[in-house]
């Protein structure tokens, strides 16, 4: 598949199947997270899965909007950053979260991000269903699943390029 056609299929998918997420796949994800660029290569992230119901359900009411794809979810990635390492680290986070994103993509996943970082009472919740050490700030979740919702892929003749000026 071409970059642009994996770009246009990456949408956000808040529902999933019952389907478990396979090792294999979670894996390759991980993998591309991990060859995310950094600044000056610090790779200040760490990733926590999860993949027990029992931590997944509860992350559902972890901000009182736009969790709820995890009373479905099948895996959840946990993208925590020390932000004592590098003044770059949300920047290093997001890049490696939207690696995961993609990732999902290509192995026919849906995923979405949820944002922890300055959600009140979220980080707290999420550092203690996932036992993430205080010296680490969670910046956001990615929920993971077999998609059951379709969305259509982006339409290239409708990308707002008006905002592109050359």
């Amino acid at each position: 598949m071409s970059f642009i056609t994996l770009c246009s299929k990456r949408r956000s998918i808040r529902q999933y199947t019952s389907q478990p997420v396979e090792r294999e796949k979670l894996d390759y994800m991980l993998q591309c997270a991990l060859m995310s660029p950094s600044g000056k290569r610090i790779n200040p992230w760490q990733f926590y899965v999860l993949t027990d119901e029992t931590q997944l359900r509860p992350l559902a009411s972890c901000r009182t909007y736009g969790s709820g794809m995890f009373n479905t979810a099948m895996a959840g990635i946990v993208v925590a950053v020390d932000a004592s390492l590098t003044d770059t680290w949300q920047m290093d986070g997001a890049i490696a979260a939207h690696n995961l994103l993609l990732a999902a993509t290509d192995e026919g996943l849906g995923a979405c991000w949820c944002q922890i970082y300055q959600r009140e009472g979220a980080e707290e919740l999420v550092k203690r269903i996932a036992s993430i050490p205080d010296n680490l700030t969670v910046l956001c979740v990615i929920s993971v699943g077999y998609k059951n919702e379709e969305r259509k892929d982006y339409d290239l003749s409708k990308l707002p390029y008006e905002k592109v000026h050359y």
